[in-house]
């Protein structure tokens, strides 16, 4: 986290809706909520917060679409080349966003800590701006109003809700990156006939 929770609880405090929305694209599930408890404290409007929410998600998204979208022909496919993609595994990853495409994106926004990856994947595929948009917004919606709600009714224990989501998304990571070494290990002894 960039900066702690008590800065962040500060900021909302004091300029309201001026520092959420940039906040809320690097931070949104922790800033919602904290949006959320000041919103039970009738500091901010619950409808404001559930709105930048959605926003700042869609935002902080799309950067991560851009990434996979024009990044894929420099450094990415340089990168997925020592995992063991070849134009032919794109190109299978490019059909199944065709045929799946909603499905996966609102598997993967769901999926705290693993997201970004689908996310990625989108803008790699050339999924469309506006069904990414779509699928993105409405998924986001339930999402976003999940933890406008957990901040009304249980905001005191954000601390708790932030480590919460931290070791979520850690663990989520962790078994990713067990898989993607098991993978690059087999990849490599099947190259090599180890």
């Amino acid at each position: 986290m960039f900066v702690s929770l008590s800065d962040i609880l500060t900021w909302l405090v004091q300029y309201k809706y001026a520092v959420m929305l940039p906040i809320a694209i690097f931070e949104g599930p922790i800033v919602t909520v904290i949006g959320g408890f000041l919103s039970a404290h009738n500091l901010l409007n619950p409808y404001i917060v559930f709105s930048i929410s959605i926003l700042g998600d869609l935002v902080g998204d799309l950067l991560y679409y851009i990434l996979g979208r024009w990044g894929r022909s420099t450094f990415l496919m340089r990168w997925a080349g020592l995992l063991g993609a070849t134009d032919e595994r794109v190109e299978k990853l490019e059909r199944h966003f065709e045929k799946h495409s909603g499905k996966t994106l609102v598997v993967g926004k769901l999926t705290h800590g693993v997201g970004s990856m689908v996310l990625i994947a989108a803008g790699a595929s050339r999924m469309s701006v506006g069904k990414f948009v779509f699928y993105n917004v409405l998924s986001s919606l339930p999402k976003s109003l999940a933890f406008v709600l957990v901040g009304y009714y249980y905001g005191q224990a954000y601390r708790q809700i932030s480590g919460f989501l931290n070791y979520v998304a850690l663990a989520l990571l962790g078994l990713v990156a067990a898989f993607l070494l098991f993978y690059l290990v087999k990849r490599l002894r099947e190259r090599f006939k180890i």
